[in-house]
């Protein structure tokens, strides 16, 4: 019956320790971590460099209109046309 003790709590301690296996955090799953968060700072920084361009992209449009704008209005003007 002793015997019997020892051997259902080496099965329970087996049983938890490939539990604890299972869910630790290996050196391979922190490797693959690291690799991913890698990957998402570079995608931020060329998204944070696109938009820059993109903004100044776009001042550089607005200012083109606003300037189109006003050699519309002249020419308007020197033809006489409202």
């Amino acid at each position: 019956m002793e015997e019997n003790k020892i051997i259902n709590k080496l099965l329970e301690i087996d049983d938890r320790l490939q539990n604890i296996e299972a869910s630790t955090f290996t050196k391979e799953d922190g490797r693959k971590v690291t690799e991913t968060l890698d990957h998402l700072v570079k995608m931020v920084g060329r998204l944070d460099q696109e938009r820059t361009f993109t903004t100044e992209w776009v001042k550089r449009i607005e200012r083109d209109a606003e300037n189109h704008r006003q050699e519309i209005s002249q020419i308007k003007q020197v033809l006489n046309i409202s």
